[in-house]
């Protein structure tokens, strides 16, 4: 799965399943915090975050503005590149 952003940051586009789908809403951003207590890791001083998992909520379409909305909720995982699709969910008209 890859997301392109806009320059400001804000998700413009996922490419799922093979297929891109445009963010067609105001994306919800926010972060949770790692138990990395629980997980016993340890990362040399001053290699970064490995705390804060970064969160965005999208309403997403394919095509045309007439085509059904449906949920996706990403995730990232601190010191990862990668964003993983947490849920989908289909918007009932």
């Amino acid at each position: 799965m890859d997301v392109r952003f806009t320059a400001t940051g804000t998700p413009l586009a996922v490419r799922y399943d093979g297929r891109v789908w445009a963010v067609a809403a105001e994306p919800v951003h926010w972060f949770t915090r790692d138990s990395w207590w629980e997980k016993r890791r340890t990362v040399p001083v001053g290699i970064g975050n490995v705390v804060d998992i970064e969160h965005w909520r999208l309403q997403v379409r394919l095509g045309p503005s007439t085509s059904a909305l449906r949920t996706f909720e990403l995730r990232r995982d601190p010191l990862s590149e990668q964003w993983l699709l947490e849920a989908i969910t289909d918007t009932k008209p």
